[in-house]
């Protein structure tokens, strides 16, 4: 585990959370106070935002600049700029409350919904608001844009609408019972579609349905349903060519394919929680699949889906767990807790090291560095670092971490293993014949690190 935040105006209240797109390093968190919180990667509170009343939906633009707040009792749209950690305001001109934010995948346009069913369409780049009115007869709840730029959006009154990026409908239909979850994707095909994603899935009639809608044909939608035993339908992802990973509350874990020969088989099933299901998420960068039910998380290798590669226990989260993400390189994993807590482990890790003569020195976290010899029978040292490196070197004395144009050297036989003992930056005098850095103090230790930095 990397870090754990439970701050006491979380207490008792489900989180809701988001992962800086892109580059994953902020998370945005949201309890039952009037803020957002923001940590970076390694669990320090970077700043927050202070709203009029609790936020009630977040987002992030494509490219993790921009972080979209609404909340309670306020007609603003709040922008918290990461490059620059400031916040503004935009005026929204609803008149109702809001209740759904999401950017675009491709472009900086940003869609707001209102419980009266109303929309806003902003565009980030040339401050452009496209309001459009009565676009649902009752809140809109939940919606996704496609690669294309289309949007659809699911209300209360038990409609899809699919907008283009002008807010003009291009269709419209009727479901049964109140849409959940929406997503664009591509349906598994013998042919590419020319069209892009042009399959529009979401869950409804309680949760024991998941509907797949052909936008060029949505009045002849597919509807699956499941067996019983499994219950609800808790979450579901899109991956790969065409397949959907299905929770349900029961503690199931179900993938389907959507090729129409294969429509309506389960590809795999498992009990993978025997009691309840919370959450499930997918990272593409790994290839691997995540659940959450009952006090453990089960990671799958997506390549065999029966290749549990690893369980995490937490034993002391007895009020139960709720929502899974994973930052976009796959690095983190973040789960809320129903009783207010964060937790975030690490799932991938850059294999960085060096060596000199028989110790051996490796990062074992992002900001860890241990360095051992087996051979000697040392005691292994753990030196906690300033930054994540790019890169670790080691001599007889000392071990060096880097990223950039900048080295961080920590002392291995001191009485105090693991003290920093000085930070070089480039551009450095290098001797014209070993390329060695060469500084007037401590040249001597730092020759047998064997580092160029450049200049």
């Amino acid at each position: 585990i990397v870090f754990v935040l439970a701050e006491k105006a979380w207490a008792g209240s489900n989180l809701l959370y988001k992962w800086q797109k892109s580059l994953g390093n902020y998370i945005a968190v949201a309890g039952q106070d009037n803020t957002v919180k923001i940590f970076d990667r390694h669990g320090h509170k970077w700043t927050e935002i202070n709203l009029p009343g609790r936020c009630v939906g977040m987002d992030w633009d494509k490219d993790g600049d921009i972080l979209a707040v609404i909340a309670a009792k306020s007609s603003s749209i709040f922008l918290w700029d990461a490059s620059v950690s400031k916040t503004s305001q935009i005026d929204s001109g609803m008149r109702d409350q809001m209740s759904f934010i999401l950017w675009s995948k491709t472009s900086p346009l940003l869609a707001v919904g209102t419980v009266k069913g109303n929309l806003l369409i902003y565009n980030q780049q040339t401050s452009r608001k496209i309001p459009v009115l009565g676009k649902h007869s009752k809140k809109i709840t939940c919606g996704c844009w496609s690669s294309q730029n289309l949007l659809a959006l699911g209300s209360d009154d038990n409609t899809l609408s699919i907008s283009n990026h002008e807010g003009d409908t291009i269709r419209q239909t009727t479901v049964r019972g109140e849409p959940a979850e929406i997503y664009f994707s591509v349906m598994k095909t013998d042919e590419r579609s020319a069209q892009g994603e042009s399959t529009v899935s979401l869950v409804s009639v309680d949760k024991k349905i998941l509907m797949l809608f052909n936008i060029n044909d949505p009045g002849n939608p597919i509807e699956l349903a499941f067996e019983r035993r499994y219950g609800n339908i808790v979450s579901y992802r899109w991956y790969g060519d065409g397949y959907i990973l299905i929770g349900f509350s029961h503690g199931y874990f179900v993938v389907i394919s959507t090729h129409i020969r294969e429509i309506g088989y389960e590809l795999y099933q498992a009990h993978n929680h025997k009691d309840c299901l919370n959450s499930v998420a997918i990272s593409t960068a790994l290839n691997k699949a995540a659940s959450c039910g009952d006090n453990s998380i089960k990671i799958h290798e997506l390549s065999d889906r029966k290749d549990i590669s690893s369980i995490i226990q937490l034993d002391d989260e007895n009020k139960g767990l709720d929502q899974l993400s994973w930052t976009d390189d796959g690095q983190l994993l973040a789960l809320s807790t129903q009783r207010g807590t964060l937790h975030v482990f690490l799932t991938k890790l850059p294999i960085l090291g060096d060596s000199y003569g028989t110790r051996l020195a490796y990062l074992t976290s992002l900001l860890e560095v241990t360095v051992c010899n087996q051979v000697e029978e040392e005691s292994p040292v753990t030196i906690e670092v300033e930054v994540e490196p790019t890169f670790i070197a080691v001599g007889p004395y000392h071990v060096a971490v880097g990223m950039n144009n900048r080295a961080w050297f920590y002392a291995l036989v001191d009485q105090e293993p693991g003290v920093c003992m000085c930070v070089f930056q480039t551009p450095l005098s290098v001797h014209h014949h070993t390329g060695f850095l060469i500084k007037q103090s401590r040249c001597d230790w730092m020759q047998s690190f064997s580092i160029n930095l450049g200049a």
